[in-house]
């Protein structure tokens, strides 16, 4: 049982843990002294002078509400807050030569369009054939190199979603991409197909999500009280087939399964979403010919139909604005494709 849990838990959606955050008071006692030196001191071996550098020269070091620098000398009563990428335990990863598609790459950062079925990064039952294994293979100086799980990682997709994904090539792109996603200031947008025909054009999904209890390898919504984590997942109609719809997410969280659960939640559980119900007939007709038109539909889409298209953020480096949109896959496309035959036919 822990073994599925761990799992499940590096095949997620959610980027909390990506990085953390760090707050201290500082005692009424304290001389004044730099910011650097004072964290290094209260937090041990715990985090490099270098790390709390990058995280000051990235906004990421904070007194009150306000950024400063590492040159900044603390004062007795400072709120300090500091916001860094994790590091999680120690592990040798070998590189592994994994074909990787790159539509960027520069100094600083590079994206991946990632295809379904390859696992981000590795956990108990699955320590090599990561996205993070071909990272390492193919580049010899990422942020945190081998010795982590992570190295250069600030996001993630699950297992079977497609799509875009940002990695940092140096200690400083990887705390300030960090901080852009704590912040909520990237902007993502997925495509996704859900069983039923959505009512609204568009709308807000807002519930907290957590553990199931009674699921522990999935998530569940919360309406009230103070369980789970806030979300937020924005949704617009694209296409419209009857039985099924396409539409585009945006998230303002990043929880994990957070579009899968909140579409379920919503009783539009993604297609072939084998997790949250999707993999059988949700609507539809009685008839045998239907049936096998969404068996084949499934044998040509053998995972969740949900897509990472869009990623949005400024450049760590240049400070510009990027963009970047990915093509759905062939399977993906070709399942639309064929939802938009029947629903022709139907009409």
């Amino acid at each position: 049982m822990v073994e599925e849990e761990q799992q499940d838990e590096h095949s997620k959606e959610e980027d909390d843990d990506l990085f953390k955050e760090i707050e201290i008071k500082v005692d009424p006692g304290q001389e004044p002294l730099r910011i650097d030196k004072f964290l290094i001191n209260r937090l041990g071996d715990g985090i490099s002078r270098n790390r709390i550098q990058n995280a000051a020269k990235a906004g990421s070091l904070f007194v009150g509400t306000k950024a400063v620098k590492s040159n900044y000398k603390v004062r007795p009563g400072d709120h300090v807050k500091l916001i860094i990428p994790s590091r999680r335990g120690e592990y040798k990863l070998e590189g592994e030569d994994i074909p990787l598609e790159i539509p960027y790459e520069d100094d600083a950062m590079l994206i991946v369009n990632k295809p379904a079925g390859l696992v981000v990064h590795p956990g108990i039952s699955n320590w090599s054939g990561t996205l993070v294994n071909g990272l390492i293979y193919h580049f010899k100086n990422l942020p945190v190199k081998a010795q982590s799980d992570r190295p250069g990682i600030v996001h993630r997709l699950d297992k079977d979603t497609s799509g875009l994904i940002v990695i940092a090539k140096t200690e400083y792109a990887m705390t300030h991409l960090a901080k852009q996603f704590y912040e909520r200031s990237i902007q993502r947008k997925y495509y996704a197909l859900v069983w039923g025909d959505v009512i609204e054009n568009e709308g807000r999904i807002e519930g907290n999500i957590g553990r199931d209890p009674r699921h522990r390898k999935q998530m569940y919504v919360f309406e009230e009280g103070d369980q789970g984590k806030h979300a937020v997942t924005n949704y617009r109609v694209i296409e419209r087939f009857g039985y099924t719809t396409m539409v585009e997410c945006k998230l303002e969280t990043g929880r994990t399964h957070q579009i899968r659960v909140h579409m379920k939640h919503l009783g539009h559980p993604v297609f072939n979403d084998s997790t949250y119900g999707g993999d059988k007939i949700v609507k539809g007709t009685v008839f045998t010919k239907y049936k096998q038109f969404v068996d084949n539909c499934f044998k040509i889409m053998r995972r969740q139909a949900l897509h990472a298209k869009t990623i949005g953020f400024t450049h760590p480096e240049s400070k510009k604005e990027m963009f970047f949109e990915s093509e759905l896959p062939e399977d993906f496309a070709g399942v639309v494709e064929k939802w938009r035959g029947y629903a022709k036919h139907k009409m």
